[in-house]
């Protein structure tokens, strides 16, 4: 049996993808080709994740409940992140969709850096360098991963309707 030494962000994208997809019919290339990672990279995250419990034995099936416990409960600590400086980008956490319906619009913004975004705002670190790219391509892709920048930068008011949101997405996986 593999070591595990640690989960690491693409691991989280590369579920969150898996889920977005809501079959077993996908391959490793088509995640790879999906988030813009390679192959290897693909297989190297569904063995950590193996190992951590949060795919199942044949790496096909997310194991929703411990990835949910893990999100709500672990995220923000192994993978913490803070508003950096202002910079054109993507929306996330609370400043996109379905977080920013729930919440008051105020002038702080979270952006993805990214020179085709729309919006001005404070920089927060994609959990993988690709996403700002690709992240739109896909509604619950985009979803699942502003929520899990919510959880992970969040407020406690901000958080709680996160983990509402998510709890309803990971229901219907």
């Amino acid at each position: 049996m593999k070591k595990h030494n640690g989960m690491r962000p693409q691991d989280i994208v590369v579920l969150l993808k898996i889920i977005s997809i809501n079959n077993d019919d996908w391959r490793n290339i088509d995640i790879a080709n999906a988030i813009g990672i390679s192959p290897s990279e693909v297989s190297e995250a569904l063995n950590r994740c193996k190992i951590a419990r949060l795919i199942d034995s044949k790496k096909r099936k997310v194991n929703i409940n411990s990835f949910e416990e893990f999100l709500v409960y672990g995220l923000k600590y192994v993978f913490p992140t803070e508003p950096g400086s202002i910079v054109k980008g993507i929306p996330t956490a609370h400043s996109a969709s379905p977080i920013k319906e729930h919440i008051a619009s105020g002038e702080e913004v979270y952006v993805w850096a990214n020179a085709r975004g729309t919006h001005r705002g404070q920089a927060i670190e994609p959990l993988y360098k690709s996403l700002p790219q690709i992240a739109q391509e896909d509604r619950l892709f985009y979803e699942l991963l502003t929520i899990v920048d919510t959880i992970r930068v969040g407020r406690v008011r901000e958080i709680k309707i996160a983990i509402e949101e998510l709890k309803k997405r990971l229901k219907h996986a």
